[in-house]
């Protein structure tokens, strides 16, 4: 059964795109070093579904699930390597059918209010607003108007200086994507950008909560 309330709880999710699952894994273990624990792998990485089921045994306190899911094929093989959620950019109904039928915890992506009620209609435990840049936090806000009990996760133009502004807005956990593991870094191996960056967000969600 779907488990919403895990992935707020965990309030961060870390959105990876990395060129290699090498440096995937190594960019895991460094966010997981600085505190971030909600790791999505995307399938823009090479063989993610084979990271995930790397990083559920090598970090099982981790939060994993799989991102940019774009075919039913795709959920299929995330939830077979043990992937807790699946997160779509956009939202279509076979898509969505075979997302469901994993039973994980699934967010699919709208931008404007339209895609949201579709996503919402279709049975979403939770909405990716992206590229949620676009609009900044009041964008944000204003869909929480129409939608006040859509659990709404942001993602793209989430840092660690205005994380207090989204959830403020509204948002119920964020994603944070190139903010928290820029591409630079990640394809260079540097862990300690990665992990600096990791505890700036760790802080910042926890002064948040306060």
């Amino acid at each position: 059964m779907a488990d919403i309330e895990e992935l707020r709880a965990t309030g961060v999710v870390a959105v990876l795109r990395a060129p290699t699952p090498e440096s995937a894994l190594t960019c895991v273990s460094a966010l997981i070093e600085g505190g971030v624990t909600g790791i999505e792998i995307t399938y823009s990485t090479p063989d993610a579904a084979a990271v995930i089921e790397r990083v559920r045994r090598d970090h099982p306190g981790a939060y994993v699930g799989a991102g940019t899911v774009t075919t039913p094929e795709q959920a299929r093989a995330a939830a077979d390597a043990g992937a807790r959620f699946l997160v779509s950019p956009g939202t279509s109904d076979d898509l969505a059918r075979a997302m469901f039928d994993t039973g994980l915890t699934t967010l699919l992506g709208a931008l404007t209010p339209g895609e949201l009620m579709h996503a919402v209609a279709l049975g979403a435990h939770a909405v990716k607003i992206f590229p949620a840049s676009l609009g900044g936090p009041a964008y944000l806000k204003a869909l929480r108007g129409p939608f006040p009990d859509v659990p709404l996760m942001p993602t793209g133009g989430v840092g660690a200086d205005n994380l207090a502004d989204w959830l403020a807005a509204g948002a119920f956990a964020v994603g944070a994507g190139g903010e928290l593991c820029p591409s630079g870094a990640i394809a260079a191996g540097d862990r300690a950008e990665i992990t600096t960056r990791a505890r700036a967000f760790t802080a910042a969600l926890a002064a948040a909560r306060r």
